[in-house]
């Protein structure tokens, strides 16, 4: 059986259809690696970690880094995520005419889209070089760490991390690029 070709779309041609409005914000997608994927909405709880996280990052970073919530990533020519928290240096100003192309930290909050955050968008930040990704996991409750960004073994076009973690409630992790400011798992978990 023969699999049907997807169209792919580049970053240029989606900001065109956000651009004259094919794509709104009512439509809550984002394009990861070519395909405009469906943003799930929101639950309590995935809300409460998303604030959560971004208050315990901001006192984790201090100043001179932007913590920036649900906003735009330029990833490379066929992607755009909008992850939940993303810490990029500078200042919201300095992302007035392009979105930011990397981020020293980015976390992702999942429960219905922990496969999806855990596979596609783990792949995705890798191949971007994002060497500090956080995914708070309400589905066990848990902070799962993925750093280092490389080319898999199996296959050099497929990306991945060499370390992933797994810290619970109680456990302290201090972002790689502010190491003597740890977080208490617990402050990201609602």
């Amino acid at each position: 059986m023969s699999t049907v070709p997807l169209r792919r779309w580049t970053r240029e041609e989606y900001d065109k259809m956000i651009d004259v409005g094919v794509l709104t914000a009512n439509d809550r997608v984002e394009l990861i690696e070519g395909e405009i994927v469906t943003v799930t909405p929101q639950n309590s709880p995935h809300a409460t970690a998303v604030q959560l996280g971004a208050a315990a990052l901001r006192r984790a970073f201090g100043e001179g880094v932007e913590v920036r919530q649900q906003l735009p990533l330029a990833l490379g020519d066929d992607s755009e995520p909008e992850p939940d928290v993303a810490v990029v240096i500078g200042s919201t100003r300095d992302y007035r005419d392009a979105h930011p192309t990397t981020a020293l930290l980015i976390l992702e909050v999942a429960d219905s889209s922990l496969a999806f955050d855990r596979t596609n968008k783990a792949r995705l930040y890798a191949r971007a070089g994002i060497a500090d990704y956080w995914l708070v996991n309400l589905v066990d409750n848990v902070l799962e760490v993925r750093r280092f960004p490389a080319p898999s073994p199996d296959s050099p076009d497929q990306w991945g991390y060499a370390v992933v973690e797994q810290y619970r409630a109680t456990d302290g992790v201090a972002p790689l690029d502010r190491p003597a400011n740890p977080i208490v798992v617990a402050e990201l978990l609602p």
